[in-house]
């Protein structure tokens, strides 16, 4: 006859520890689940890293010769206007030698813009606000600049004025192979005394985009395609380039670089359009202020509100987005920043 066995009822205790094992049990399924999901995410990550290094335009290595940060280029040029006493860079003959004669001539060259209505603005919705709405503007007939104002050309200002040269210039001179690049570090005010030395004026806002847009209305110099051969953003190249490059990008009436390259200063303060949707906030000046040792001490500002205005820039440039190289397109800063995207051409009334 088979012996029975009693089923041994387990204690309280060991109940308890049972328990705990299988809690642990489970707890240590989950975490090695999110740990495989964590490295699995870490690896993908990192092979997504590895791909954006691939299509970098130089080596990241680099990047903090290549890159700045905003505040940065502001505070160097707060430094370079203490020096503008300085006497450094170029004679007038060593100015004049840079460049041929022929050189000298096609640089200074000047397209006629006629006369007549063009559309200014866009009713895209996706577009920034300040560029709202769409509208007819007239223009007289008016000259500008076939190319960028370039660092040879604003060698020859500073060596027949004085003017402080920009702060990445090395006593007062250029690098070597910049000579054709866009000026740049130049604030809104240097543009201005530029223009006026060469007996020219900056551009208005609407004399530069007609200039670059036509009067059909077209989003970009040569259509409302965006394509990445025709100009110079979005680090396709990694700096600025020779002002004569991108023929295949020049704007309907033959001006060069008008998307891309570097953001152009214009005459205008950045002041909404005649039925814009735009908040009125985006045009209101502000500053960084810190207001308490609190945020002093958590190194913390505010934006506040000034009774100044923006100066507008127009193109987009090497360093941003390129839909923001949209014809229509508006920047803004304040007239005495300078950054290492910031240029300007010039505009002259047709008669002259």
């Amino acid at each position: 006859m088979p012996v029975l066995h009693k089923h041994k009822v387990p204690t309280a205790a060991e109940r308890m520890r049972r328990k705990r094992f299988l809690s642990a049990t489970v707890i240590t399924c989950i975490s090695l689940v999110v740990i495989g999901g964590s490295l699995h995410v870490v690896r993908l990550g990192s092979l997504r890293m590895g791909e954006m290094r691939a299509l970098a335009t130089y080596n990241l290595k680099e990047e903090s010769t290549r890159i700045r940060a905003a505040g940065e280029d502001i505070a160097i040029h707060e430094q370079n206007e203490e020096r503008k006493n300085q006497s450094v860079g170029y004679t007038v003959a060593e100015a004049e030698a840079l460049l041929t004669k022929e050189q000298w001539q096609e640089l200074d060259s000047t397209v006629l813009i006629p006369a007549g209505n063009f559309l200014m603005g866009t009713d895209l919705k996706k577009a920034d606000a300040a560029s709202h709405p769409q509208h007819s503007v007239y223009l007289k007939a008016f000259r500008i600049d076939k190319y960028l104002v370039t660092n040879a050309q604003y060698a020859r200002f500073i060596a027949a004025t004085g003017h402080r040269p920009p702060s990445d210039w090395k006593n007062g001179k250029l690098q070597q192979g910049v000579l054709l690049h866009p000026v740049t570090m130049v604030n809104w005010y240097d543009a201005a005394a530029y223009a006026k030395w060469a007996g020219k004026r900056l551009p208005t806002e609407a004399e530069w985009e007609k200039a670059a847009r036509g009067t059909d209305g077209r989003r970009w110099p040569w259509g409302n395609e965006m394509d990445p051969a025709r100009l110079n953003t979005y680090y396709n190249v990694g700096s600025a380039t020779n002002v004569t490059t991108y023929a295949n990008g020049a704007s309907p009436y033959g001006v060069f670089d008008m998307a891309g390259n570097v953001d152009e200063w214009v005459e205008d303060d950045f002041l909404p359009y005649k039925g814009t949707d735009a908040p009125a906030d985006i045009f209101q000046g502000k500053v960084a202020r810190v207001l308490s040792a609190q945020d002093q001490a958590m190194k913390l500002s505010d934006m506040v509100p000034v009774n100044r205005l923006y100066k507008v820039l127009r193109g987009g440039s090497w360093k941003g987005d390129p839909f923001s190289t949209a014809s229509y397109h508006r920047d803004y800063s304040w007239p005495n920043y300078a950054s290492d995207f910031y240029g300007f051409r010039c505009a002259s009334d047709a008669g002259k």
